[in-house]
């Protein structure tokens, strides 16, 4: 029996750049449309156009543009969209979603910002909100969630103790990007580990490495430039510590290693009887937050299998083997391949305006060159993670400046912003260096990887001579 078409190896693949067009296509339409959109002076200009659309155009043409019958195409297309990696991504991507509804219906997330801002005195507020959108972020795994709950607050803290609003705002921003880059439950933290099969504390421990000496350096800057030339005290602001144990508890026990799945449904369980006792929620609103929160994820959701689908077809007619091809001409050894990775997901941030699409987009690519060159897949991870939220941070069309912005109702432009975009721009540097200067690899090194079983593995370490 011959091998059905949808289940290819790479040895029966030839490399093919007309296979890339539907793939193309998908980044045009959703960048197009965004940038005549942007200078016809829309609102929200790169997000009018729902990403899964954009992807099913690029399907539609690789259906008709790829050879084979229609049956041998939706193979193809299934099993792209049914991938492991796949669907376990979304499963993730429903149980976040649920537990961050749940989460703040229950009042956690209000809590949690205005417990950090009752504990940081006023002269230091600019750095304590840095700290609070870090740890909200964190917490909660959303950018754009941290600066819709903490930009009111830090508007009107800004007003009341006469800061500097443009500083003010691109600290919220910067520490909204730290938890976007490192959480547990963040998008981009699940797409990176899955495309690249690595553990989510295993990524971390090593992007932590990474994001931590770029947000102490903001977070001394934001000291030193950020103060008020006078101390005006901030009214209080009422809060419930026990609303934020959700969010510790999914954090620790997510650090100590458990299930993904178990740590979710606990912390939905957690958040769960707390909201109960509290009054805040009752079973059947409880559900329905719950529900609201899969819902939420729908795009997000949609965009992975679409995108698994559509990789898979560009994958067998050939398409990602003459990229890979391509990126391995200019690519020389293991240093120049993380370049590549980064330059890689920094592209497609820039086209797509959203980290998590830039990660599914690139994810196959960096995990082959990863392979070719012995790039640590932990290390591939973070580096996909980190730069999708170097380029996220910055860009004026991104949904983190112009949501901001627009809750400052005009007093900050998103050009302007860009000049206290501190965090974000030291993470790309310290991301950089450690390319050149491997800081970062502490915990690579006493854990390297198997490249045989695909593991980390000490034994592997010590037979191999390893140091």
């Amino acid at each position: 029996m011959s091998t059905p078409v949808a289940e290819k190896n790479l040895r029966e693949i030839q490399p093919r750049g007309i296979a890339l067009i539907p793939f193309l296509i998908f980044v045009a339409l959703y960048m197009g449309v965004g940038m005549v959109l942007q200078f016809s002076g829309a609102e929200m200009a790169f997000y009018q156009m729902p990403a899964p659309i954009a992807a099913l155009v690029g399907i539609a043409v690789a259906f008709v543009l790829f050879k084979g019958s229609i049956d041998e195409k939706f193979d193809q297309f299934m099993a792209g969209c049914g991938h492991n990696n796949i669907m376990t991504m979304c499963c993730i991507y429903l149980l976040a979603g649920g537990f961050a509804s749940l989460a703040k219906a229950m009042g956690g997330v209000q809590a949690t910002a205005n417990l950090g801002l009752s504990i940081v005195p006023p002269e230091f507020i600019t750095a304590g909100l840095f700290v609070i959108a870090s740890f909200l972020s964190l917490a909660t795994g959303t950018s754009v969630g941290t600066i819709t709950a903490i930009g009111p607050i830090a508007i009107e803290v800004a007003s009341q103790a006469g800061l500097s609003m443009v500083l003010v705002l691109g600290s919220v921003v910067g520490g909204a990007m730290f938890g976007d880059n490192l959480s547990m439950i963040s998008d981009t933290t699940i797409a990176a580990t899955r495309t690249q099969g690595v553990e989510m504390r295993d990524k971390f421990r090593v992007n932590f490495m990474i994001a931590l000496p770029a947000a102490l350096a903001t977070f001394v800057l934001l000291l030193l430039i950020g103060r008020p030339e006078t101390v005006v005290p901030i009214k209080e602001l009422p809060f419930d510590i026990v609303k934020v144990i959700p969010y510790i508890w999914i954090l620790i026990f997510s650090l100590l290693g458990m299930n993904v799945f178990v740590a979710l449904a606990s912390g939905i369980l957690v958040a769960l009887v707390i909201g109960l006792f509290s009054g805040d929620l009752t079973l059947l609103g409880s559900a329905r937050s719950v529900y609201e929160g899969f819902t939420g994820m729908f795009e997000v959701f949609l965009l992975s299998m679409f995108i698994g689908g559509l990789s898979e077809m560009v994958r067998q007619n050939g398409g990602l083997l003459w990229m890979l091809q391509k990126i391995q001409s200019k690519v020389t050894n293991k240093r120049s391949a993380e370049i590549g990775i980064s330059g890689l997901v920094a592209i497609a941030d820039l086209a797509t305006a959203n980290n998590t699409v830039s990660i599914v987009v690139t994810g196959s690519i960096a995990k082959n060159i990863a392979e070719e060159y012995h790039v640590d897949p932990r290390r591939s991870a973070s580096l996909l993670d980190t730069w999708s939220c170097v380029v996220q941070g910055v860009i004026p069309y991104g949904a983190q400046t112009l949501i901001i912005c627009g809750l400052a109702a005009g007093a900050v432009s998103p050009f302007q912003l860009l000049t206290t975009l501190w965090y974000p721009y030291l993470l790309g540097i310290f991301a950089l260096i450690s390319i050149f200067v491997p800081f970062a690899d502490g915990y690579i090194k006493k854990n390297p990887w198997n490249w045989d079983t695909g593991k980390a593995d000490k034994m592997y370490f010590k037979e191999v001579g390893g140091s």
